[in-house]
């Protein structure tokens, strides 16, 4: 295998700030070997730029600005990737929704297989990913040319966002194509955090036996907590829940600190989801509910007449 020259990681960011996936896929790209450029192809993104030329680790930042990136179009973006490709051997994406439509564009004109969903670098040509919901853990090894890669961000600590003095490079950018137009978005505005980034996420299943229940019950314990509130696939299936909300394998995958788990049972795809939190704590009557098998702390109880103690508990502690 040639020896490495650097790695590319195709940020995230809404052209002011960076994504918190971003450093977390920066921690992926350091383990590889070589030095770890990033790209912000946006619009009016200077500021995005200075941001990552400050984060720990990386060695240059490569700003493309034009119109056709604003919102992080997948062919205009895929197209910047290539113009710049040949300078890499690793090319590294968040696999979140965006990396996860930009990645493949590029692996396929580049003619290499994906790398997908990695969760540890064991060698720059060496990686490890979960299969099966999570159940099995496959160690993959590519000899292409370049490794095009998807970061599941729970899998690294992110980097520090300070530290680094990275140079900015102006990229020439990459022509419009023309094929994709940018048409609006509808975007739910929340006070909450947003899920993936939440340090206490607080979820609810099935067992809630509707919406109306989910709100009454989850939506206190998430504002006494300042909590995101997250659902199981089969409440979101129920209707119990906006489909954002999803965690699990078709879902959201999250590692918060902590971790609620009420009246969910836990299916392999919700617990392909959330099993790396760093605290999980469950709330069941069913003793032999599946989501015991991955929680610190169980409470085998009626989560309605659980949960309006816990956060009774909690209103006494917080005085």
């Amino acid at each position: 295998m040639t020896a490495l020259v650097n790695i590319l990681v195709v940020a995230e960011h809404d052209n002011a700030t960076l994504k918190g996936a971003t450093f977390n896929t920066v921690a992926a790209a350091a383990q590889c070997g070589g030095d770890v450029h990033v790209l912000i192809a946006g619009h009016n993104a200077g500021e995005a730029a200075k941001a990552a030329a400050q984060i720990a680790g990386v060695a240059k930042v490569i700003h493309a600005d034009a119109p056709g990136f604003e919102h992080g179009l997948a062919e205009n973006v895929a197209a910047q990737v290539l113009a710049i490709a040949a300078n890499y051997s690793h090319i590294l994406f968040p696999a979140t929704a965006s990396g996860k439509n930009i990645a493949p564009r590029v692996a396929a004109a580049l003619d290499v297989g994906q790398l997908s969903d990695i969760t540890k670098v064991i060698s720059a040509d060496t990686f490890e990913r979960p299969i099966y919901a999570g159940n099995a853990i496959a160690t993959v090894q590519s000899t292409d040319a370049t490794h095009v890669v998807t970061v599941r961000t729970t899998g690294f600590d992110p980097v520090a966002a300070t530290g680094g003095s990275a140079a900015i490079e102006t990229a020439t950018v990459a022509a419009d194509d023309g094929k994709s137009k940018f048409m609006g978005s509808e975007i739910a505005k929340s006070d909450r955090p947003e899920l993936t980034a939440a340090k206490i996420i607080v979820s609810g299943g099935r067992a809630l036996g509707s919406a109306e229940k989910f709100n009454e019950v989850m939506t206190p314990l998430a504002d006494k907590l300042g909590a995101a509130l997250g659902a199981s696939r089969a409440a979101v299936d129920a209707g119990y829940a906006p489909n954002d909300w999803q965690v699990g394998q078709t879902g959201k995958i999250v590692a918060p600190q902590l971790y609620v788990a009420c009246g969910i049972s836990g299916a392999i795809q919700h617990l392909a989801g959330m099993k790396d939190s760093k605290v999980i704590v469950a709330i069941n009557k069913d003793p032999e509910a599946p989501i015991f098998s991955v929680a610190d702390y169980g409470l085998e109880a009626d989560l309605f007449e659980a949960v309006p103690a816990l956060r009774t508990f909690l209103n006494v502690t917080s005085h």
